[in-house]
């Protein structure tokens, strides 16, 4: 089963994949898409409010955020791990869970990018917001960081999070049940 949508002025299928017994969910991943992601990194930039730095969680935002970030014509954006590497000192973490990922996760920023962060002025950019649990890691890393978040910003907003107010985002993505009709 697909769910067809258009985004960013492009028609895709997304396969419906089951989230549980009575749910399913819209697959996005703009992975091995360069022009879907050039899109919606385009249609991101036009709507994004002015910032100093933006910052996405590894792993499915890394494309969309390089793009805007090579669009506006900057060298430098941040990016929250999913593990620590070598490189990083004075880590900032944050557990959260995801209902893409089966397990509890959590994401590291390092100490260089904190410092980079402080006072400065914060987008930060994903490519579905669902439950709010990545958007709530990442605000509480760029907060601990001492950034000042100035939007949150999305391709898609999924379930509830479509009527939420403090988010930017393009399209809208329906949760679906398990016959594949939109709830």
């Amino acid at each position: 089963m697909y769910y067809k949508i258009n985004i960013a002025g492009l028609d895709r299928d997304l396969p419906l994949c089951p989230l549980n017994e009575k749910m399913m969910i819209g697959a996005f991943v703009l992975f091995g898409d360069v022009e879907l992601t050039e899109h919606c990194a385009a249609e991101l930039c036009k709507i994004a409010p002015e910032h100093d730095i933006m910052i996405t969680a590894e792993s499915k935002g890394i494309p969309l955020v390089y793009a805007m970030a090579r669009q506006m014509g900057v060298n430098k954006y941040i990016l929250a791990r999913k593990a620590p590497k070598l490189y990083m000192r004075d880590v900032i973490k944050y557990e959260l869970d995801s209902i893409t990922t089966a397990k509890r996760q959590t994401l590291y920023l390092d100490g260089n990018d904190a410092d980079y962060m402080k006072g400065k002025r914060v987008l930060i950019v994903d490519d579905v917001i669902s439950t709010g649990e990545s958007l709530r890691a990442l605000e509480s890393i760029v907060t601990q960081a001492g950034g000042n978040i100035v939007g949150k910003m999305a391709v898609l907003a999924e379930g509830d999070a479509i009527d939420r107010k403090d988010i930017i985002y393009l399209q809208k993505l329906p949760l679906f049940d398990s016959e594949g009709k939109e709830l």
